[in-house]
């Protein structure tokens, strides 16, 4: 069975929520799904999956630099040619899941398209996109 990794880094909660939301969308396509805050995930385990979707706050117009750091030794695991998506909520800029995508690019990760960005608190319709993406997600690993 394919297996989906959400990855995230919450500040205040709201990316977290998405997190949640886009796992649900991903085992409703029956597709195994891990969900955890970056913190607690291991980049062997990351790195296996056949799909990864990260996700930040965004900071000073920037992602927080230990996720950032994360991404970087992800990258150092071999994970080109894997299905992925950037998330995050943003209070003003929300630059953090754009700059996400780019380097899960970089690293030859095939992004799955719009980077999905939610201005503060997520409402109802905003973890149905959530949910959306990961729909397509699971969608793309089953082929």
């Amino acid at each position: 069975m394919p297996k989906v990794f959400v990855v995230y880094l919450s500040t205040s909660g709201n990316t977290k929520a998405m997190a949640e939301a886009i796992a649900q969308g991903v085992s409703s396509r029956n597709v195994d799904v891990d969900v955890m805050n970056f913190h607690e995930a291991k980049i062997k385990d990351v790195a296996a999956a056949d799909a990864i979707a990260i996700g930040s706050s965004t900071f000073h117009y920037k992602m927080l630099p230990p996720l950032e750091k994360f991404i970087n030794d992800l990258g150092k695991a071999g994970v080109k040619g894997k299905t992925g998506a950037a998330f995050g909520s943003y209070g003003w800029s929300g630059e953090a899941p754009v700059i996400i995508a780019d380097k899960m690019r970089e690293m030859g990760i095939k992004v799955i398209d719009p980077v999905l960005r939610i201005q503060y608190q997520p409402t109802d319709k905003d973890l149905e996109e959530c949910k959306r993406l990961g729909k397509d997600i699971a969608n793309k690993v089953k082929g």
